[in-house]
Parts: structure tokens; C-alpha cells; sequence
């Protein structure tokens, strides 16, 4: 039997969800180009919660992946377009439309970057699909905030924003790594990219750390806590958020870097380990075109294979208390 391990997991919802509540095609579901019309307002219906989305690369492209919540793992997944709307106080709201297809049927969902409300109209302003895979590649791409300091192989630390292509980072298993490529941009800090905030102290952080939801700490396990069965787990920063000692950040704006090696690296952030950016059919968009650089499949797999569920950070403990005592080897009180 196939395995498909999910790379990414998005909130979305289908599309059928989010209708026209005044205009030309008023109580049409929002779709593609030809569906819609510039002016019209939809919103999202009040009985439909968001589910999950998990997908994987595939030998014919994206693919749902095994755990999804909607779906069926091996069905193609499709980025058609990314409709940009305004709410009522001004703020304009993204989100890209997703076909799922296979023999049997297809259907359409929404994935918003900027979170939708119901009782809400949200007017279209504009739909477009030359910007969708780069528009995808920045939620699904790892990055660290401005000020993050990173540890080098001779021990000192800079910040990520006064590294250089060519500098060697320390890292875990292959030593001394010189940066490949250095990606920098300027991103709302809202939805799908708002940063997390991991404070100082937690998780033996030397500052508070600042990373893209999908970005994986390592942890390595003295005691199995989290009931993996494996020592070496990879957890992302999203699946922490708690409200307390791990934040999510909404609002503004926020200086995101990605550092590229010529491989999958684990490296060293305010002094915990974490890793770098991880080539896949996801990311690739977010690379210049002239950068000489594989997909690797072995990368993806074993980082794949350590990464640690949502559902397995589930339990009547705070999943950063448990991972804090599996680290350290600390037995529950």
C-alpha cells in the first residue's frame, strides 16, 4: 500500500461554503474565472466548519496525502486561482480556490491566507493565477523572522537578516554548511502567515524565536511523551500554539528569510535546532528559476518520517510541557 505522508496540512473549506449574498450571481458558490464577477459579495456560511487539508508530492503532482480530513489520499490537487476580496472596514482578504479531482468526481475548496468571517460580505475585487503557486509556496515555505539570531560553525551568532550567501551555519549532522540561498520578503503577518511566537525559556529557547507556522523544531526524546516510539521527533511551530508560552502573532507586517543549504539541515535558532528550508513541489516556487537545485525525495521522506501529527500532540497535558519533559527526561510530577 502507498504511503503518502502529508507535507502540509491547510484549514480550508469547500467552496459551496462561501456564496454570493448580493450581486450578479447572487447564491452561486465562488469558483473559477468564468464563475465570477468583480462586485459581487459573498459569505460564508454560519453550519460550515473549516477542515483540514493535508497534501504531499506525487509523481503526477500534489496529491492528498493520508490523514486528510477531506478528500481522498491520491486525489490531485489542483491551485486554480486566488480571488482577492474586501471586507467592509478595507482590509482585503486572499484566498486561493484548490480543485480536488480524481476518476470519480471533483470538487472545489477555498483556502483562505487572511481569516474569512461568517456573517461577514466580502466584495471581489480581482482574480488573477500567475501569482497562485508563488502565493502557496509562501505559506507552505519555512522562514525566520527578522532578529533571529542563528549559531555558525565557529559557535558565534548573527542574525538572519546579516548573514551571507556562502556563510557556514552549524549543523547537526553534516557539521559546517555554507547558506546556497538567502530568500527575503516583506509578508502581512495574518492567517496562514502569521508568525509563531515561541518565548524565551520554552522549550530551552536562549530568546523568544520566531517562525512561519509550518517551520519544524527538532526534539529529541529522552522519554517518549508524546508516545511516538522514536527518540527524534520534527513538530511544527503551529501545532504549539497555546496561548501562552507559544503565540500566534496576527497584524502588521513582518521581515521573513529563508535559508537554503544544498540539503535538508537542521540548524540552530536562539539556540534550539530547527530546520531549513526543505526543497519540495510546494516550495520550489519561491526559489529564483536560474538556482541550481533538486528536489530531494530522500530529504522529504525523512523528515516525513519523524514529524509528529497534530492529532499525536493531543492530550490532557499542554504538548510543549510534554515535549519540555521529554527533552530534559523528565518524568511527570
Amino acid at each position: 500500500m502507498t504511503r503518502r505522508t502529508a507535507q502540509f496540512t491547510f484549514p480550508t473549506y469547500p467552496a459551496t461554503a462561501f456564496k454570493v449574498s448580493t450581486g450578479a450571481h447572487e447564491g452561486d458558490a465562488i469558483g473559477l474565472m468564468k464563475d465570477v464577477v468583480p462586485g459581487d459579495s459573498y459569505r460564508l456560511s454560519r453550519q460550515v466548519a473549516a477542515r483540514d487539508l493535508a497534501i504531499c508530492d506525487g509523481p503526477q503532482g500534489q496529491e492528498v496525502a493520508d490523514g486528510s480530513d477531506i478528500g481522498t489520499p491520491g486525489n490531485n490537487v489542483v491551485l486554480d486561482l486566488c480571488h482577492t476580496l474586501m471586507a467592509p472596514d478595507g482590509s482585503m482578504v486572499d484566498l486561493l480556490v484548490l480543485t480536488l479531482w480524481s476518476d470519480a468526481r471533483t470538487t472545489q475548496h477555498i483556502l483562505p491566507l487572511t481569516p474569512l468571517h461568517t456573517a461577514v460580505d466580502y466584495e471581489l475585487v480581482a482574480s488573477e493565477t500567475d501569482s497562485v503557486p508563488r502565493r502557496f509556496a509562501d505559506i507552505a515555505s519555512v522562514s525566520f523572522m527578522a532578529g533571529t539570531h542563528l549559531t555558525l560553525a565557529n559557535g558565534s551568532q548573527k542574525t538572519v537578516e546579516e548573514l551571507q550567501v556562502g556563510d557556514k551555519i552549524l549543523t547537526r549532522n553534516n557539521g559546517a554548511q555554507g547558506i546556497k540561498w538567502i530568500g527575503q520578503q516583506t509578508m502581512r503577518a495574518t492567517g496562514a502567515l502569521a508568525p509563531i511566537r515561541i518565548t524565551e525559556g520554552t522549550l530551552n529557547t536562549a530568546r523568544d524565536l520566531r517562525l512561519s507556522p509550518h517551520h519544524r523544531l527538532f526534539i529529541w526524546q529522552r522519554t517518549d511523551e508524546v508516545g511516538t516510539g522514536r527518540a527524534e521527533l520534527m513538530v511544527k511551530a503551529g501545532y504549539l500554539v497555546n496561548g501562552d508560552t507559544v503565540l500566534r502573532e496576527e497584524g502588521g507586517h513582518v521581515d521573513t528569510f529563508h535559508i537554503l543549504f544544498d540539503g535538508h539541515e537542521i540548524i540552530y535558532a536562539e539556540g534550539i535546532a530547527v530546520e531549513s528550508l526543505l526543497v519540495t513541489g510546494q516550495t520550489r516556487a519561491t526559489l529564483p528559476e536560474d538556482l541550481d537545485i533538486a528536489l530531494s525525495e530522500s530529504d522529504r521522506l525523512n523528515a516525513a518520517e519523524i514529524e509528529v501529527s497534530r492529532a499525536a500532540l493531543d492530550g490532557e497535558d499542554d504538548a510543549v510541557e510534554r515535549l519540555t519533559r521529554a527533552s530534559k527526561g523528565a518524568s511527570k510530577d
